[in-house]
């Protein structure tokens, strides 16, 4: 008999045996689990029932350069390096800090000057480079945080650590932090987005990125894809039409409600959510994606690959047409800027690829009165370094990656325009003012949208899992409008 007590046991899932206690603690916490995730599912609230302050922002569009830009060929003027151009990196600079294999068993480490110049730009005199003329023009909109650092050195760790608040794969990104706690503005729409400029290589980028980790699968991104098929499997299949869909969702929702009754698995929720939220997108997605409708000067402003679905500048203007019918979170990637060698031609096609569209992103926000509530930054995983990683010549030189210090920029949704925050040593390989760790970075977001990063939490495995993890993180105050 005990036995048999047993093996009927082993049948039944942690959480129906959970619930058939009852009156048990464990009974308590899972009802608690299925109203949240039954109160997310059937509106537009999230976990949290409401901001812990009055946000500043109300979505995200954050453009991530995937592979690490040159602070020193974009924000980090460095006059220093030129006068020492090829002499080497002093030992009192480096203090014996580790490299990556690429450059680490180098015979030398010669300093590497920028071959571009630089200018101030706006009230607060910030050092923009030659290469980035548009972003220079807006300069007074944005806070430019030179002090960046990480702790990851190669390129998987480092984008891990920026998207999710770990190198270790396995949490959730910031995107489906974002939906969890926060919901939707558009039932008809994902919460989190996720475009990526087309045919660019160079560092692979995985789903995981825009994954949720330990949270409800309903809670990660939907990459939306250019071509006539944006999301993959969302339009029916040969000979199906859409009220045969709607029958056929139907019933499919009565069996999962069935199943949920008999073993509590809260994953049922989130496969009808998606079901539902598929057949809405059916209509939603062909008419958000559809950029046919904009005035031509719009995608003058975008610049000339506008037209082009896929590039950087098509999805920087397909951001703000999401933006505009309340998507939270949209995240773009635009890969190449890990330049070993061939920096000088590198980052110019990085620069004109990326420099019109993402200035073109912040005027065209403006002008429709949604960059005051709209967040918008900009930046890698990491930096690159202050010698040239192989031979250096006149003409030509590559940059390793740089844990130590990298720039990056915000714009919008709460955030003090014509900033310059942090700075970095006359070497630029030391941070000597105001160091804005990871954790400090993601504390800031989640704050300007209205949110204590101590106080947006999941459990797991027994912990109060948050972005920002178990390390202190502190709000970057000076940045703030």
């Amino acid at each position: 008999m005990f036995d048999n007590a047993l093996t009927s046991a082993s049948c039944l899932s942690r959480r129906a045996m959970l619930g058939r206690i009852g009156m048990g603690f464990g009974g308590v916490a899972l009802t608690d689990l299925l109203q949240r995730d039954r109160r997310a599912l059937a509106g537009t609230g999230g976990a949290l029932s409401d901001t812990h302050h009055t946000p500043k922002a109300k979505r995200v569009i954050y453009l991530f350069q995937s592979g690490g830009p040159s602070q020193l060929e974009t924000f980090d003027y460095k006059p220093l390096l030129n006068e020492r151009h090829g002499q080497q990196l002093p030992d009192s600079v480096r203090q014996g800090q580790r490299l990556t294999g690429m450059s680490g068993n180098q015979a030398s480490l010669p300093l590497a000057g920028s071959m571009f110049k630089f200018a101030q730009h706006g009230a607060a005199g910030a050092w923009i480079s030659e290469l980035l003329p548009h972003t220079a023009k807006l300069a007074d909109e944005l806070a430019i945080i030179r002090s960046m650092e990480t702790e990851a050195i190669n390129h998987d760790p480092a984008i891990t650590f920026l998207q999710t608040g770990n190198q270790i794969s396995g949490r959730p990104s910031i995107g489906a932090w974002l939906n969890y706690g926060l919901g939707t503005d558009n039932e008809n729409l994902p919460a989190f987005v996720v475009l990526i400029t087309k045919g660019k290589g160079d560092q692979p980028l995985y789903s995981r990125l825009w994954g949720t980790g330990f949270l409800p699968s309903r809670y990660q991104g939907v990459q939306f894809r250019a071509g006539k098929d944006p999301v993959l499997y969302l339009n029916n299949p040969a000979g199906v039409d859409r009220d045969s869909r709607r029958l056929m969702l139907d019933r499919l929702n009565e069996l999962h409600e069935i199943e949920l009754a008999a073993t509590g698995d809260v994953e049922l929720n989130t496969r009808i959510a998606q079901y539902e939220m598929a057949f809405r997108m059916q209509s939603s997605v062909p008419e958000v994606t559809d950029t046919a409708a904009e005035p031509e000067h719009i995608f003058d402003l975008y610049g000339p690959d506008a037209k082009k679905p896929g590039t950087f500048a098509a999805n920087c203007l397909q951001a703000r047409r999401l933006a505009e019918r309340g998507v939270k979170f949209i995240q773009l990637y635009h890969q190449g800027w890990d330049q070993h060698g061939g920096l000088p031609n590198g980052i110019r096609t990085q620069c004109r690829e990326t420099d019109q569209p993402a200035a073109a992103l912040l005027i065209d926000l403006k002008q429709r009165g949604m960059l005051d509530d709209t967040l918008v930054i900009w930046g890698g995983e990491f930096g690159r370094t202050n010698y040239s990683q192989g031979k250096l010549t006149a003409t030509d030189y590559g940059r390793d990656h740089h844990p130590r210090c990298f720039s990056m920029w915000m714009a919008g949704g709460g955030v003090k325009g014509g900033t310059v925050h942090g700075e970095t040593c006359p070497f630029g390989y030391n941070i000597v003012k105001d160091p804005v760790p990871v954790r400090d970075f993601h504390a800031t977001i989640l704050h300007l949208l209205g949110i204590d990063h101590d106080r947006l939490t999941y459990k797991f495995q027994g912990l109060d899992a948050k972005l920002t993890g178990v390390e202190e993180a502190h709000v970057v105050r000076p940045i703030l409008a």
